[in-house]
């Protein structure tokens, strides 16, 4: 997958709702969500310019349908449930 520039970024953003919370999406094997506490500037080790989004604290499991998204999880349907037999009688007459 490609390195996100911050116009690629910028420009993702811009599509969505401004007053919507941001959360990062951590761990495709035990998918998590965070809250981003921060934007740094950096360099790499050549010093090219990099930004770092600083995780903060841990929300709780991403929602199933971001990590189907993400492609960390394949998409899950729930088993058809075929009709319930009635209980027979205690009596043992029938």
């Amino acid at each position: 997958m490609p390195e996100l520039t911050v116009g690629e970024l910028v420009d993702q953003l811009s599509a969505l709702d401004r007053d919507a919370t941001v959360r990062l999406a951590v761990n495709p094997f035990f998918p998590m969500a965070h809250r981003i506490a921060g934007v740094m500037p950096g360099r790499d080790e050549n010093g090219r310019p990099l930004v770092f989004l600083a995780d903060g604290d841990q929300l709780g499991h991403l929602p199933p349908d971001v990590a189907v998204e993400l492609t960390w999880q394949e998409p899950t349907i729930a088993p058809t449930r075929g009709r319930r037999r009635a209980a027979r009688p205690s009596g043992g007459d029938h």
